[in-house]
C-alpha cells in the first residue's frame, strides 16, 4: 500500500490571496515542487510569484527531489503563502540591463559625438586639454580602445547570461528591473560614455595605456573562468548549490566579482585616470563587496563545516 495523503492547511501571509483554499491534500511522497504547483493552480498565480513558509517562518524551498515528509511536513501542518508581486526572469533582467551600455557607448562615440558636445558642455581643463570641435577632432587612441573594451565587456556579459549562467531562482521582483537598469544605463552608460568621449587633443600615456589594456584582458579572461566554475556547480534546470573551488575561489569568496572590479579599474587606467571612470569602478567595488559578504555568510550557514571559511570576500588583505 502507498503512503496516505496529507492535508496541509494554508493561510495567507501579508495581503489576502482571493482564491487561496483553506487546505490542500497531497500524497506523502509528493515533492515540494508539487506543493507549489498545487497552490499555484488553486490561486491562479504563477508559481514563481509564490513564497511558502512553515509555521516557524522558515522558507519552504522549492525542490523536485525533496518530499513533503522529508521536509518535516505532517498531516495538518500549516503553510503560509505570500504573494511576491509581479516577477521578471533573472535572465531577461540581465539582458535588458546590459543592453543599455552595450548600445550607448558605440552610439556616443561614433554617431552622436559630433552633435552631443556641440550643444552640451563638457569638462574644462585639466579633464579636457582643449575645447576642440567634436566634428573636426577624431577620437583618440584611448577613446576608440575604451569603446571597444566596454562594448566587448557587455557583449561578453550578454553571451554569458544566455549561454553560461544557471540561476538558482527563476525570477526576481519586476521593480528591480528599473533600479538595476538605472545603474547600468545611466551610470555605466550615459554618464561614463559622456565623460570618456569628449573632444580632447590629449591621449593616455603609454605607461597607463598598455598596462591597463593588459590588465583588462587578464581580468576579463579570469572573470569568464570563474563563471564557468560556477556554471559547473549546477545541473541544467536545477537549483542545486555547491561549494566553488579552483582558480580564485581558494583566496576570496567571489573572485568573479574581484575580476569584474579589476577590469573596471583597468578601464580607468586606459582612460588616463579619469575621475568618472575611477568613481564608477570604486562604486562597483563597494556594491560587490557587500554582495560577496552576503555570499560568504550564506555559504557558512548553508554548508557549515564543509565550507572552508574565507577571511577576504573580494580583495585579499583589503575586504
Amino acid at each position: 500500500m502507498g503512503q496516505p495523503d496529507l492535508t496541509l492547511r494554508l493561510q495567507p501571509r501579508g495581503k489576502p490571496l482571493p482564491n487561496l483554499p483553506g487546505e490542500i491534500t497531497v500524497p506523502a511522497d509528493a515533492s515540494i515542487d508539487a506543493v507549489y504547483d498545487a497552490v499555484a493552480r488553486k490561486t491562479k498565480y504563477p508559481v514563481h510569484r509564490l513564497r511558502i513558509t512553515r509555521s516557524d517562518s522558515s522558507h519552504l524551498q522549492r525542490s523536485s527531489s525533496t518530499t513533503v515528509t522529508a521536509a518535516n511536513l505532517f498531516d495538518g501542518s500549516s503553510l503560509f503563502i505570500k504573494d511576491l508581486g509581479p516577477q521578471i526572469g533573472w535572465r531577461t533582467t540581465y539582458i535588458i540591463e546590459y543592453l543599455g551600455p552595450l548600445l550607448i557607448h558605440p552610439l556616443t562615440l561614433y554617431l552622436l559625438r559630433p552633435f552631443l558636445y556641440t550643444y552640451l558642455p563638457y569638462p574644462p581643463p585639466p579633464l579636457a586639454t582643449t575645447h576642440a570641435s567634436a566634428s573636426t577632432t577624431p577620437p583618440t587612441r584611448a577613446q576608440t580602445t575604451l569603446c571597444a573594451m566596454i562594448t566587448l565587456h557587455y557583449i561578453k556579459r550578454e553571451l554569458e547570461t544566455i549561454f553560461v549562467h544557471r540561476f538558482s531562482a527563476a525570477t526576481m521582483p519586476a521593480t528591480n528591473l528599473i533600479k538595476n537598469s538605472a545603474y547600468y544605463w545611466s551610470l555605466g552608460g550615459l554618464l561614463l560614455a559622456y565623460t570618456l568621449y569628449y573632444p580632447t587633443a590629449a591621449d593616455t600615456a603609454d605607461y597607463l595605456y598598455y598596462p591597463g589594456l593588459a590588465l583588462w584582458i587578464f581580468a576579463e579572461l579570469s572573470n569568464f573562468s570563474t563563471h564557468m566554475t560556477l556554471r559547473g556547480l549546477r545541473r541544467p534546470g536545477s537549483r542545486d548549490r555547491g561549494i566553488p573551488t579552483g582558480y580564485g575561489f581558494s583566496t576570496v569568496t567571489c573572485p568573479n566579482y574581484s575580476f569584474e572590479v579589476l577590469g573596471w579599474f583597468a578601464v580607468a587606467a586606459v582612460a588616463g585616470g579619469s575621475l568618472p571612470a575611477l568613481g564608477f569602478a570604486l562604486f562597483g567595488a563597494v556594491v560587490q563587496a557587500n554582495w560577496a559578504g552576503m555570499r560568504e555568510r550564506r555559504y557558512r550557514k548553508e554548508f557549515g563545516d564543509k565550507y572552508k571559511k574565507k577571511k577576504w570576500v573580494l580583495i585579499p588583505f583589503v575586504v
